[in-house]
């Protein structure tokens, strides 16, 4: 039988109507565009990937295009220039989409409007493979998807000869005014044959999920993590992430790199928009860790690993593609 809710799920309340109340009297959610000039913004295209190559590019907020064992995964895209109840985004989409290679699969971590974005998932291929939380399948099968995969925490599919797994997040679900964690939200551990294994975290504010989602999928290459929507922390430190959490969770998962996201693409909270960028090598540098290893991407950037053999071997790994 189909769930109604997944409140059970919640690891933080969801916000008080005094919560409300306060946040609206200090001003909002929405901080300044001011410095979106210092945002980096890149347009070189998708570079051609040798045999065995996994690449990562960062398309804006939380949308990656990731080329793992390959297949071609599409994450949480958003390619409008406008989301509901938000202003216009700050940078275009680091690919065009015509730029766009066919794509595999597409996996959605939640239903927030800065993940799922209708107009851009009305422009996809009605037969390409979606992945998405428990509930969350009849929205796209209204649309005339015909292979969709709902998933609950910890249930893996095999899909296109990759291995997914849906994880679990710090966070909710609401795309309208009744519907609240009528959906189940979370992220996205991703294994190629080869070992190469890559999580997507979606949305999420910092607790003990990490540590378990390292525990059960060691290896993780590569972690594309938010790092911005976190001012004011007494409102957001449940769902968001802050830079620095963002690296005490990556310590976490066990994970090598950290390939930043959910910033410089939407106002969405009251921090200045180009504050994640330097909070986060800020607290990489503090958590001594290897620069190579920090992939503070520009918008429309790339980078690329050779195969989990070739890294045995020793190769360079994480060079960036221009």
């Amino acid at each position: 039988m189909r769930r109604v809710s997944y409140r059970d799920r919640l690891t933080a309340p969801l916000p008080t109507p005094r919560e409300m109340i306060r946040i609206l009297r200090e001003g909002g959610f929405r901080g300044s565009t001011e410095r979106a000039d210092r945002i980096p913004v890149r347009r070189d295209g998708l570079p051609a990937l040798a045999a065995g190559e996994s690449s990562w590019t960062w398309v804006g907020h939380a949308t990656y295009l990731v080329r793992l064992g390959g297949v071609t995964v599409l994450a949480d895209p958003v390619w409008s220039a406008k989301i509901p109840g938000v202003p216009r985004r700050l940078t275009p989409p680091g690919l065009a989409w015509a730029e766009l290679p066919p794509i595999d699969v597409v996996v959605i971590s939640h239903n927030h409007y800065d993940h799922l974005d209708a107009p851009t998932v009305d422009r996809l291929p009605r037969q390409v493979p979606v992945l998405v939380g428990a509930g969350l399948g009849r929205w796209f099968r209204r649309r005339g998807f015909t292979e969709v995969i709902e998933l609950d925490w910890w249930e893996p599919a095999a899909v296109a000869g990759l291995r997914f797994d849906f994880v679990p997040s710090h966070h909710w679900s609401r795309r309208g005014p009744f519907d609240a964690c009528r959906s189940l939200w979370g992220g996205w551990v991703v294994t190629a044959p080869d070992g190469t294994r890559t999580y997507h975290a979606g949305d999420s504010g910092y607790g003990g999920w990490f540590a378990e989602i390292g525990a059960r999928y060691p290896g993780i290459d590569v972690a594309m993590m938010p790092i911005g929507a976190y001012e004011p922390r007494w409102f957001m430190s449940p769902v968001h992430l802050d830079p620095d959490e963002a690296v005490r969770a990556l310590s976490d998962l066990g994970a090598r790199r950290l390939a930043s996201m959910h910033w410089g693409t939407f106002v969405l909270t009251k921090e200045p928009v180009d504050e994640p960028l330097d909070r986060i090598r800020s607290a990489w540098s503090a958590a001594d860790r290897d620069p190579a290893d920090l992939w503070a991407l520009a918008v429309g950037e790339t980078r690329t690993l050779p195969s989990r053999r070739a890294r045995r071997g020793g190769e360079t790994t994480g060079a960036p593609r221009r």
